[in-house]
């Protein structure tokens, strides 16, 4: 089976007011997600209340993707004192988790040579 590899433009929308850089991460299977170790990621200054990316030979495939505004310039999605994230994150397809983030497939979208993905933080 041939795998096209093409750019893959990711538009997440919605960013907290103020400077903050952008972290996206894409995961290909269930276990990476969980364990939190994407296969590939990328950091962007946000600009007018939208940051695009534009992910170069990203094989077609199922992946889920994730994303949060690192607002104090730590290079962390901060939590506070009972775990919950104070900068605003986000996954594909907008899923939420209960207690956590949500599970795989509930983030996870087909990307094809046509693909155009958007979700907005939270």
């Amino acid at each position: 089976m041939m795998v096209n590899a093409a750019d893959r433009r990711v538009t997440v929308t919605n960013e907290p007011p103020g400077p903050a850089t952008l972290y996206i991460a894409f995961f290909d299977t269930a276990d990476s997600f969980s364990a939190n170790r994407a296969m590939m990621s990328q950091k962007v200054e946000m600009h007018d209340g939208v940051a695009q990316w534009v992910f170069g030979g990203l094989p077609e495939g199922l992946y889920a993707i994730k994303s949060f505004a690192d607002e104090n310039g730590n290079g962390k999605l901060d939590i506070n004192l009972i775990g919950l994230p104070v900068e605003r994150y986000g996954f594909a397809n907008d899923a939420r988790g209960r207690m956590g983030p949500p599970a795989f497939d509930a983030a996870a979208v087909q990307v094809n040579a046509d693909s155009s993905i958007s979700f907005e933080l939270k």
